[in-house]
Parts: C-alpha cells; structure tokens; sequence
C-alpha cells in the first residue's frame, strides 16, 4: 500500500527536509497515478493544479524525491518513469519487444541478492529493481528484443 503524506513528511523530517506545498503536491500526482509516469506526465497534472510550478522545480523535486526513496525511477526507452514507493519492496520485469511490465515481487529476487552479498561482501539495499527481456507472448511470437 503507497504512503500517505503525513508518512512522507515523517520521513522527510526525519532526514531533515520538510514536505513542502511543491513536494506534497508532486508526490500526491505521482501517489494518485494508476501507471507509471513520465517527468512531463507529472508537469502536465501539476501545472493544471498549480501554474506557478516551473518545470525547472519538478524535475529537481523528482530527483530529490528519488533520492529520499518516496518515489522510484525507472529509465526505459530513453524516457524517464516515475512510481510512488510502496511500503513492501518489488521490482519490474519489461519486455524489451513491446514495452510491457510486470510487477516481479520481492521475494523472487531474495535469493539472487543473498548470493551477491554473499560472493561480492556487498549490502544490496535496493528495493527497486527493472530486469529487461522478453514477456511470453513476444518471445513465442518470435518477436525480437528493442535496444533502450
């Protein structure tokens, strides 16, 4: 389940930042999405709320955003996708043909990560990860993978 925002000014405070009218109102368009969104997907819904809202501001508020884990990036495509950062971790699986991407939950992943921790003396603390390939219907269309 995605946070709430007095969740997000708990956490935000905790590392000594406030939850700004600015960062509220991009984290609500991007907590609110039924999809993954591009920067200008969140401008778009941002600026119809408040017009006073550079581009210039949300852009550096998504970076900031993603460094403070309230949301997560995902670069597919050439083009930038923005999620809220759910309370449980889980990653995404896209399919290099057609574009498609499905939620891969964590505990798939668990065991990949103990064996590099384990080999490489390296804490993983991700818990947000895109794997690229090929769903099923395209591999057995014998659809060919995209470069991103």
């Amino acid at each position: 389940m995605a946070q709430s925002a007095v969740n997000f000014a708990v956490q935000l405070h905790s590392q000594g930042y406030r939850l700004t009218p600015q960062r509220q109102l991009i984290l609500e368009v991007v907590r609110r999405a039924d999809d993954h969104l591009t920067p200008e997907d969140v401008y778009r819904q941002v600026h119809r709320q408040n017009p006073a809202i550079s581009r210039a501001t949300i852009y550096r508020t998504l970076d900031f955003l993603c460094e403070m884990r309230l949301i997560h990036a995902l670069y597919w495509g050439g083009q930038m996708y923005y999620e809220i950062a759910d309370d449980r971790p889980h990653h995404h699986l896209v399919c290099r043909a057609c574009g498609g991407m499905i939620e891969c939950e964590h505990n798939l992943l668990q065991m990949l990560f103990a064996v590099v921790e384990k080999k490489h003396h390296f804490t993983i603390d991700m818990d947000h990860m895109a794997l690229f390939g090929l769903c099923q219907q395209c591999r057995n269309s014998g659809k060919k993978s995209r470069k991103s």
